[in-house]
Formats: C-alpha cells, sequence, structure tokens
C-alpha cells in the first residue's frame, strides 16, 4: 500500500497534517464516522475544528481518496478507498467488516448494468444483517 503522502500527491491533494491525521486514522480503524474520527484527531491537535474534518473529508471523498459506506438509519462511516469488495454491515452495532468480491465476478456485475446500457466503473455491494458478537 502507498504511503499517505503519496495517496494524497497522486490525488492532486497536499499533504496537510488534518488529511494525513484523517488517513492515519482510517487506517488504523479500517471504518469509522466523521464524529469518531474528530474525536480521534482532536486527542493529537486540539486545535483542528469539527468543520475542518467534515471540509477535508468532503475533499477526500471528491478527488477518490476515501469511500463512504452508508448505514441505514446511522451515521455513514468513511474509510480509504481500495479495490471492489463487499461490506458486512451489521444492522446492531454498525460494524461493518470488508470481504473480496471474489463471490461475485465482475463479469456478472458489468452484465448487469450494461442491460441497462449503464457503463460501470465501480462497485460497492452492501449486505446488511447481525454479526457473529451481536448474536452471541
Amino acid at each position: 500500500m502507498k504511503n499517505h503522502s503519496e495517496l494524497l500527491r497522486e490525488s492532486g491533494l497536499k499533504a496537510t497534517i488534518q488529511r494525513l491525521s484523517i488517513l492515519e486514522i482510517l487506517q488504523g480503524t479500517g471504518h469509522s464516522t466523521i464524529d469518531d474520527i474528530y474525536v480521534t484527531v482532536r486527542e493529537k491537535h486540539a486545535s483542528i475544528s469539527l468543520a475542518t474534518v467534515y471540509k477535508n473529508i468532503e475533499m477526500l471523498l471528491e478527488k477518490g481518496v476515501l469511500a463512504e459506506v452508508p448505514l441505514a438509519g446511522r451515521k455513514s462511516k468513511y474509510e480509504i478507498k481500495k479495490h471492489d469488495h463487499i461490506h458486512l454491515i451489521c444492522q446492531v452495532c454498525g460494524s461493518v467488516e470488508d470481504e473480496t468480491m471474489d463471490a461475485i465476478p465482475q463479469e456478472q456485475l458489468t452484465r448487469i448494468a450494461q442491460k441497462d446500457d449503464f457503463i460501470l466503473s465501480q462497485s460497492q455491494i452492501n449486505l446488511y444483517g447481525i454479526c457473529r458478537n451481536c448474536r452471541q
């Protein structure tokens, strides 16, 4: 995986403390809400505002560095964008686990999209249910 500074540069963004901090947090957690990112970032950089975190997350989404993971009835979570994959989302605790797309061949997704004359550029599949921890 590329380092965060390189990832930002390749996306046409400067490697600011705010952006590097957000990426570092997401690297560690995998998936986090903006509120969770803000709380963690404030531990190291007390002067960073919630508005700054929002603004930077929006910019990182716009430039394709981050991906949003929508959660039904909850605040979205964010992750560093990577290869297409499936999200297993717990409807009880809101946890998000990544799974590979091996189970669904890319050709099948492309065929579904082309049926409606839609050109598929990327995919994100979210499966909702109850995780192992919440079932126990």
